[in-house]
């Protein structure tokens, strides 16, 4: 029973951990395709997107420059 148990609650927090973070692809008018950590966000005083990269740094990139974001 314990067992049991002690599956059921490790299956939950890895479904709940996965879901709090999304990788989003940021595709840029020159083609590139840009992997995210987490939803890239606009910054409206300077105009460029905010995102953290793949590896967790964080990155900009010109609004212009950015064709869509896809949720992954």
């Amino acid at each position: 029973m314990k067992h049991a148990m002690l599956i059921a609650f490790a299956l939950f927090a890895a479904i709940t951990l996965s879901a709090c973070s999304s990788e989003y692809i940021i595709s840029t008018t020159s083609g590139q395709m840009i992997p995210t950590d987490g939803k890239p966000k606009l910054n409206n005083e300077t105009g460029m997107v905010e995102y953290k990269d793949a590896e967790g740094r964080k990155a900009t990139i010109l609004q212009s420059d950015v064709k869509s974001v896809i949720e992954r």
